[in-house]
Protein backbone atom coordinates (compact mmCIF):
# COMPACT_ATOMS: atom_id res chain seq x y z
CA UNK A 1 0.00 0.00 0.00
CA UNK A 2 1.05 3.80 -0.58
CA UNK A 3 1.56 6.12 1.79
CA UNK A 4 1.63 9.63 1.25
CA UNK A 5 2.03 10.75 4.86
CA UNK A 6 4.96 9.39 6.90
CA UNK A 7 3.14 9.11 9.88
CA UNK A 8 1.27 6.60 8.64
CA UNK A 9 3.74 4.70 7.05
CA UNK A 10 5.70 4.56 10.28
CA UNK A 11 2.39 2.96 12.09
CA UNK A 12 2.32 0.33 9.16
CA UNK A 13 6.10 -0.97 9.05
CA UNK A 14 6.92 -4.52 10.44
CA UNK A 15 9.44 -4.69 13.29
CA UNK A 16 13.03 -5.44 12.90
CA UNK A 17 13.09 -5.68 9.18
CA UNK A 18 14.91 -2.89 7.18
CA UNK A 19 14.11 -0.26 4.54
CA UNK A 20 15.11 0.35 1.18
CA UNK A 21 15.37 3.79 -0.37
CA UNK A 22 15.09 4.45 -4.22
CA UNK A 23 16.61 7.37 -6.32
CA UNK A 24 14.73 6.95 -9.51
CA UNK A 25 16.67 8.19 -12.05
CA UNK A 26 15.83 8.07 -16.08
CA UNK A 27 19.30 5.94 -16.56
CA UNK A 28 19.80 4.30 -13.19
CA UNK A 29 18.30 3.30 -10.14
CA UNK A 30 20.12 3.88 -6.84
CA UNK A 31 19.38 1.81 -3.93
CA UNK A 32 20.32 1.95 -0.07
CA UNK A 33 19.21 -0.03 2.86
CA UNK A 34 18.78 0.62 6.41
CA UNK A 35 19.55 -1.84 9.41
CA UNK A 36 16.40 -3.27 11.25
CA UNK A 37 16.30 -0.58 14.02
CA UNK A 38 15.88 2.31 11.23
CA UNK A 39 18.77 4.21 12.90
CA UNK A 40 21.53 4.14 9.57
CA UNK A 41 20.99 4.08 5.51
CA UNK A 42 23.49 2.56 3.65
CA UNK A 43 24.40 3.02 0.03
CA UNK A 44 23.89 -0.60 -1.89
CA UNK A 45 24.14 -0.43 -5.52
CA UNK A 46 23.05 1.01 -8.92
CA UNK A 47 20.69 -0.66 -11.08
CA UNK A 48 20.97 0.26 -14.89
CA UNK A 49 17.50 1.18 -15.62
CA UNK A 50 15.96 -1.28 -18.86
CA UNK A 51 12.05 -1.49 -18.50
CA UNK A 52 9.67 -1.84 -15.35
CA UNK A 53 9.28 -5.89 -15.48
CA UNK A 54 13.09 -5.75 -15.48
CA UNK A 55 13.88 -3.40 -13.16
CA UNK A 56 11.10 -4.35 -10.77
CA UNK A 57 12.43 -7.90 -10.84
CA UNK A 58 15.97 -6.74 -9.59
CA UNK A 59 14.03 -5.08 -6.99
CA UNK A 60 12.19 -7.54 -5.88
CA UNK A 61 15.06 -9.55 -5.47
CA UNK A 62 17.34 -7.51 -3.81
CA UNK A 63 14.28 -6.73 -1.40
CA UNK A 64 12.94 -10.33 -0.57
CA UNK A 65 17.03 -11.17 -0.09
CA UNK A 66 17.32 -8.87 2.40
CA UNK A 67 13.65 -9.09 3.90
CA UNK A 68 12.86 -5.52 3.25
CA UNK A 69 9.90 -4.34 5.51
CA UNK A 70 9.47 -0.83 3.48
CA UNK A 71 10.36 0.99 0.52
CA UNK A 72 11.07 4.63 0.11
CA UNK A 73 11.07 6.53 -2.94
CA UNK A 74 12.81 9.86 -3.43
CA UNK A 75 10.19 12.28 -5.27
CA UNK A 76 11.90 14.85 -7.45
CA UNK A 77 9.82 17.88 -6.51
CA UNK A 78 10.81 21.07 -7.84
CA UNK A 79 12.50 24.09 -5.63
CA UNK A 80 9.47 25.73 -5.56
CA UNK A 81 7.29 21.95 -4.31
CA UNK A 82 5.31 21.42 -6.75
CA UNK A 83 4.97 18.47 -9.03
CA UNK A 84 6.00 17.97 -12.32
CA UNK A 85 6.83 15.48 -14.40
CA UNK A 86 9.36 13.24 -12.35
CA UNK A 87 6.69 13.02 -9.69
CA UNK A 88 4.15 11.82 -11.82
CA UNK A 89 6.95 8.97 -13.26
CA UNK A 90 7.78 8.37 -10.09
CA UNK A 91 4.15 8.10 -8.89
CA UNK A 92 3.64 5.65 -11.32
CA UNK A 93 6.47 3.17 -10.89
CA UNK A 94 5.33 3.47 -6.94
CA UNK A 95 1.39 2.51 -8.23
CA UNK A 96 3.09 -0.34 -10.67
CA UNK A 97 5.51 -1.78 -7.46
CA UNK A 98 2.40 -1.74 -5.56
CA UNK A 99 0.53 -4.56 -7.80
CA UNK A 100 3.79 -6.91 -7.26
CA UNK A 101 5.08 -5.91 -3.83
CA UNK A 102 2.13 -6.19 -0.98
CA UNK A 103 4.67 -4.29 1.63
CA UNK A 104 4.37 -0.37 2.65
CA UNK A 105 5.66 2.43 0.48
CA UNK A 106 6.16 5.74 0.95
CA UNK A 107 7.72 8.94 -0.50
CA UNK A 108 10.09 11.25 0.51
CA UNK A 109 11.40 15.20 -0.58
CA UNK A 110 14.36 14.25 -2.25
CA UNK A 111 15.60 18.01 -3.58
CA UNK A 112 18.82 18.36 -3.42
CA UNK A 113 19.87 14.45 -2.38
CA UNK A 114 22.05 14.60 -5.78
CA UNK A 115 23.59 17.86 -4.86
CA UNK A 116 24.68 16.41 -1.24
CA UNK A 117 25.75 13.36 -2.37
CA UNK A 118 27.88 14.84 -5.22
CA UNK A 119 29.02 17.41 -2.34
CA UNK A 120 30.28 14.60 0.45
CA UNK A 121 31.55 12.42 -2.79
CA UNK A 122 33.93 15.51 -3.05
CA UNK A 123 35.18 15.75 -0.29
CA UNK A 124 36.26 12.20 -0.17
CA UNK A 125 38.49 13.01 -2.75
CA UNK A 126 36.76 10.65 -5.16
CA UNK A 127 37.26 10.75 -8.38
CA UNK A 128 34.71 11.93 -11.69
CA UNK A 129 34.61 8.48 -12.94
CA UNK A 130 34.19 6.73 -9.49
CA UNK A 131 31.34 9.56 -8.53
CA UNK A 132 29.46 8.66 -11.78
CA UNK A 133 29.68 5.64 -10.71
CA UNK A 134 27.87 5.45 -6.98
CA UNK A 135 26.42 8.59 -7.10
CA UNK A 136 22.88 7.53 -7.49
CA UNK A 137 22.66 4.97 -4.71
CA UNK A 138 24.66 7.42 -2.30
CA UNK A 139 21.65 10.11 -3.37
CA UNK A 140 19.50 6.88 -2.17
CA UNK A 141 21.26 7.03 0.95
CA UNK A 142 20.61 10.54 1.53
CA UNK A 143 17.14 10.25 0.71
CA UNK A 144 16.43 6.82 3.01
CA UNK A 145 18.36 8.92 5.53
CA UNK A 146 16.31 11.54 5.86
CA UNK A 147 12.82 9.28 6.16
CA UNK A 148 14.85 7.31 9.38
CA UNK A 149 15.64 10.49 10.85
CA UNK A 150 11.90 11.62 10.49
CA UNK A 151 10.64 8.44 12.04
CA UNK A 152 13.37 8.47 14.86
CA UNK A 153 11.68 11.91 15.65
CA UNK A 154 7.86 10.05 15.96
CA UNK A 155 8.97 7.27 17.78
CA UNK A 156 10.94 9.79 20.86
CA UNK A 157 7.41 11.69 20.21
CA UNK A 158 5.30 8.58 20.25
CA UNK A 159 3.59 8.59 17.36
Amino acid sequence: MIYDDVTDFAGILPPMRPLIGLDLGTVTIGLAVSDTFLGIATPLETIKRKKFGVDAEKLLEVMKARDIGGLVLGLPRNMDGSEGPRCQSTRAFARNLEKLWAGPITYWDERLSTVAAERALLEADTSRKRRAEVIDHVAAGYILQGLLDRLGVLRREGN
